[in-house]
């Protein structure tokens, strides 16, 4: 018996990278387009240059966020993160959760005009997992049938559980049942890919406008690296009579109060503010709040002689107080976190939010942290330890990493911390590399599930870029991936985090919040607690 389950009717189950976004003025305007009352032209800016528009090599929230606007995958986020159409009309699901089979829409296009099929999803899923390609993200479709075992070359690709019955009948074997699976679907790893097209434009595909296809609402018309970019209604797209904006103009500007000013002097529609304006404008009606459930963090990297010391990556954990960064710093609504997996993801089979169930896994204590700090060193043999602070190139990063780097030495004698600040890209390939010792990073869900924290974490994980390793934790994540109690999987990944903690593998700093101004012209804007952070599909532009 299978259970059929339209698309309009589908919901996030509950059970979802925070990629710092970082955009450089052309001018003294940053290039912004002159807005028409009669045109649907939005201006914004970002702080960062997309790293890449190649769905199986993107693990950025830049890139995540374009890709939610030219591309589509099975399903896409609609209002309240609830799933609604993509490319896919409906699904059934086998009894044992085991099997998914999706109906494919016929209306489905790409930008060249060519139809979007279930082979595009076969062939891009089996590009994912094949490690040759070099995705980061493979691990993310391990749950599929042997996708492990392809990733690891013990099976050829063509193995892999996914098929194209015909051109609009995609199925989905699973190893284990999976409560969260569909809501993946909304990830660009498991976006569709053109064969034809990426094989045609070889090593250049993703890295220009022209080299990228799209099937979404919009296409990326125009991108001057490091500068701006825009995105153009995609007149091909299936539901294009939906799409009321003509363009979106981007400009990358680094600096938080040219990008205020430039929301001033009404040069863009939307500005995210840093603390010193938050009091200044939040009585203005455009003023908003927000808070995602994601987290800030340093990355400890144990290939470091010194960060392989469990006792120094201890101290380093406790050593700096938290909640000065959201109050005093940011002033935006950001807490200090006390465990990796934020607020507001999810909850348990008891109802309980999952921060809350698992509590402080962190101590902030100065005395109890040197004689951490003591004991490393001791055991090191050294007096004196050099750490360098690896960090995004923004304004608010900037002022974190500083307060981090006075913490740090302050209260653990004989430390010196060093701060390397880069762009984001470049911060990505540092840290890929495992060039780096510490690195102020975060994380946003990929989907609504503790695991989409935890997983990667695990031993030879491609984003565990940490260098963490531990069997007791690996068997720990193994149990929640193919526990079919869910008390029992809950449980599983809250000691998961326990024991992630308690080696200190990483040291989290604060879960964000974010106050902005936006337009009360602007309408039907989607921002989103897991994957791509913002829709604009629905946007209207409304005097």
């Amino acid at each position: 018996m299978k259970k059929k389950i339209p698309l309009l009717l589908a919901s996030t189950l509950t059970v979802s990278m925070l990629g710092a976004c970082s955009y450089q003025k052309e001018d003294n305007k940053a290039g912004a387009k002159e807005k028409s009352s009669n045109k649907q032209v939005l201006n914004l800016t970002e702080t960062a240059e997309i790293p890449t528009m190649d769905t199986t090599l993107s693990t950025d929230a830049a890139s995540s966020n374009i890709m939610n606007n030219t591309m589509e995958g099975l399903y896409r986020l609609g209002k309240d993160d609830k799933l609604v159409p993509g490319v896919a009309k409906s699904y059934e699901k086998s009894e044992d959760g085991k099997k998914y089979v999706f109906k494919l829409r016929e209306d489905a296009k790409w930008s060249n005009g060519e139809p979007v099929t279930a082979k595009d999803f076969v062939y891009s899923w089996r590009r994912a997992v094949d490690s040759n390609t070099g995705a980061k993200f493979a691990y993310i479709l391990f749950d599929v049938k042997n996708a492990e075992k392809v990733n690891k070359k013990e099976l050829p690709v063509e193995e892999l559980g996914v098929k194209a019955i015909d051109d609009h009948t995609l199925e989905v074997e699973l190893d284990n049942p999976v409560p969260y699976f569909v809501s993946l679907t909304v990830y660009p790893t498991l976006y569709p890919l053109n064969e034809k097209f990426v094989t045609e434009q070889g090593a250049k595909f993703g890295l220009e406008s022209n080299t990228t296809l799209y099937n979404g609402p919009f296409v990326l018309n125009e991108w001057k690296h490091e500068q701006s970019f825009q995105l153009k209604k995609n007149p091909t797209y299936w539901e294009n009579k939906e799409v009321k904006l003509e363009e979106i103009n981007f400009n990358i500007v680094k600096d938080r109060s040219t990008a205020i000013n430039l929301y001033e002097t009404k040069a863009i529609d939307r500005v995210v503010l840093t603390s010193e304006f938050v009091d200044k404008y939040k009585s203005d009606a455009d003023f908003k709040t927000i808070k995602r459930p994601s987290t800030q963090f340093i990355r400890l990297n144990e290939k470091n002689k010194f960060l392989a010391n469990k006792n120094i990556r201890k101290a380093i954990a406790m050593s700096f107080e938290r909640e000065n960064i959201g109050k005093v710093i940011l002033n935006d609504g950001s807490e200090g976190i006390y465990g990796f997996v934020p607020k507001g993801l999810a909850k348990g089979p008891n109802g309980k939010d999952f921060r809350e169930e698992n509590g402080k896994l962190i101590k902030e204590d100065m005395k109890e942290a040197q004689k951490y700090w003591e004991a490393g060193k001791k055991e090191l043999g050294v007096e004196k330890v050099e750490l360098e602070l690896l960090n995004f190139d923004t304004d608010d990063a900037k002022k974190i990493g500083e307060y981090l780097k006075g913490q740090f030495e302050k209260n653990l004698p004989g430390l010196t911390v060093p701060t390397k600040m880069q762009p984001f890209a470049q911060k990505l390939k540092l840290e890929a590399s495992g060039d780096y010792a510490m690195s102020y990073a975060g994380w946003s869900p990929d989907y609504m599930d503790p695991m989409s924290f935890l997983e990667m974490y695990t031993t030879g994980n491609a984003q565990n870029k940490v260098h963490y390793a531990n069997p007791a934790y690996d068997d720990l994540i193994k149990k929640a991936k193919t526990e079919v109690d869910v008390q029992a999987r809950w449980e599983a990944l809250l000691q998961a985090e326990k024991q992630l903690l308690e080696d200190a593998a990483i040291a989290p700093v604060y879960q964000p919040g974010k106050a902005y101004l936006q337009r009360g012209t602007i309408t039907g804007l989607l921002e989103h607690k897991y994957g791509g952070e913002f829709s604009y599909k629905w946007v209207e532009l409304k005097n």
